[in-house]
């Protein structure tokens, strides 16, 4: 009885390059593999972060989530409960996110009645080896996937805008702001 023919090896993907030399990108590896930068010896300082984003809507949804008329009920009250929740599940969610003892996480909801929008801001704070800023990041995205969540069935074309980080102190980085 005939053989059957061998299944050709895949070839193997090219090793990833290493970063360059001197490059800012610390969670690569000298072969370029992904890894979780080590910490352990960063001191521990007092670390705080301040994100914000917002959601835009039209004109019609705006008015109910203003009137507090929207069906699911209390949106900026759920939302708020939803971005910290988010900031204290980061880990969970970004894979090389350290899970970090947060001390503090203080969302506002601010409502703009120019640009039908909801502006989402978050400040998280710990005392550890590493920063906040993905869970300050993480806080207003779930903030705002939360309003968008209870008012889709009045508007589908939400748009969320301008997340980014607004400030960080503490750690060897030091301070920064945009």
């Amino acid at each position: 009885m005939p053989q059957p023919a061998a299944t050709p090896k895949p070839k193997a993907e090219p090793a990833a390059s290493a970063p360059p030399a001197g490059t800012p990108l610390t969670h690569f590896d000298a072969q370029g593999h992904a890894h979780m930068v080590d910490v352990g010896a960063k001191a521990e300082t007092h670390r705080v972060a301040r994100a914000t984003g917002r959601i835009r809507m039209q004109p019609a949804t705006y008015a109910l989530l203003a009137a507090g008329r929207a069906k699911k009920g209390d949106v900026i009250g759920v939302a708020r409960i939803a971005a910290i929740q988010g900031a204290k599940r980061t880990a969970e969610l970004v894979p090389l996110c350290h899970p970090l003892p947060i001390t503090r996480v203080a969302v506002d909801f601010e409502l703009d009645a120019d640009a039908h929008a909801v502006h989402c801001t978050a400040q998280v704070e710990t005392f550890g080896r590493t920063g906040v800023e993905m869970e300050a990041l993480t806080a207003v995205q779930v903030g705002l996937l939360t309003v968008y969540d209870m008012l889709k069935a009045a508007d589908r074309g939400m748009v969320m805008d301008g997340i980014r980080v607004l400030a960080k102190s503490g750690g060897q980085s030091g301070d920064w702001a945009a």
